[in-house]
């Protein structure tokens, strides 16, 4: 019997391939490509289709695939997939449920305490020659309060990284978990509340119709003034221009952002404007980032808050038993619509 092709479209390291290989191709062919998946660079006879949330799986790539029949997601987030699509098809889709809560919870702390004692301005200057600390006066998170959006896995471990600095921790969650409130001794407020008396707000939410945009023009103005913002769940969340127009306003003290709004085409920003390739919705947002990663009171990172050795090691290990478990008819971590 002729082994399935699963195709991977990731960017790691020549070891984590030779990982990856090593675990599956006794009973599977694995091809993978460092590449971003598009419509142009697929293999028509792949059967299990594995990729990182830089890679859309839209309903043109799943037409083009006759004979998928599982798709596995290495990371937690799937807004990359579409799901209507994958059903319509019986494609089984899987994700990683659980592999870096603590991972990317101590990188949203470690971009709180960057922000708030200006250690990017820091390092800049000092290797720009100029060793003096004037104008670079942070403050202390001890006694701030600190909105957490976001009660799961990752946001209720930065709430138990942050007590230890003795903050004041209040939260929102649509489905609030009151015995993690008890717990950790944190209090649970509407929204607007949250906005209205945050110091710092941290955004550990998933990327949904609901919560697209949730920081948006209208929700900055209500924001305590002076207020610092931080993504590493998923750029949409925030909207760019609104994020942009909030700095500039003196409403936001600073934002460090792990994530952008239409990160995957910041890359090629100027060469899809010019090929007009994409929306004017689209360049817009991407001029806005542009702007916002230059803009001296922000500080933004290329969408890497998993990415430890272990964390990366247990998402493909994780991944590799979502394959080998559908294939013996017993698939785990299913994402449903």
């Amino acid at each position: 019997m002729k082994k399935p092709l699963c195709s991977f479209y990731l960017s790691l390291t020549p070891d984590l391939h030779q990982h990856l290989k090593q675990k599956l191709q006794r009973a599977y062919r694995v091809d993978i490509s460092q590449d971003t998946l598009t419509t142009n660079n697929l293999n028509k006879n792949t059967e299990i289709l594995g990729t990182f949330v830089d890679s859309k799986i839209s309903k043109a790539v799943i037409k083009k695939l006759p004979k998928l029949r599982l798709i596995v997601s290495l990371s937690t987030g799937y807004d990359h997939i579409d799901l209507k699509a994958a059903k319509r098809r019986s494609i089984t889709v899987c994700n990683v449920p659980s592999y870096g809560e603590r991972t990317v919870a101590e990188f949203a702390v470690g971009l709180t305490l960057s922000l708030s004692r200006k250690l990017h301005k820091a390092v800049r200057r000092v290797k720009a020659g100029e060793f003096d600390y004037h104008g670079l006066r942070g403050f202390d998170l001890y006694e701030k309060t600190i909105g957490i959006i976001g009660t799961g896995k990752i946001g209720s471990n930065v709430i138990r990284m942050l007590q230890g600095f003795g903050a004041h921790i209040i939260a929102y969650d649509p489905f609030p978990n009151k015995a993690l409130e008890k717990e950790l001794h944190f209090t649970y407020v509407p929204l607007s509340k949250l906005w209205k008396t945050s110091d710092i707000i941290s955004l550990h939410a998933p990327l949904t119709k609901k919560t697209h945009h949730l920081v948006n023009k209208k929700t900055i103005s209500s924001m305590k003034s002076g207020v610092s913002i931080i993504n590493t769940s998923r750029g949409g969340l925030i909207s760019s221009e609104a994020l942009l127009w909030g700095i500039e306003s003196g409403i936001i003290e600073g934002a460090a952002l792990d994530v952008l709004e239409q990160e995957d085409l910041l890359e090629d920003t100027f060469r899809l404007i010019e090929k007009k390739t994409c929306s004017p919705k689209e360049a817009r947002i991407c001029l806005m980032n542009n702007i916002i990663i230059d803009h001296p009171k922000t500080i933004v990172t290329p969408h890497l808050a998993f990415n430890s050795k272990e964390a990366v090691l247990r998402i493909i290990d994780t991944s590799i038993k979502n394959i080998t478990s559908f294939t013996k008819g017993n698939p785990q971590n299913i994402v449903t619509l």
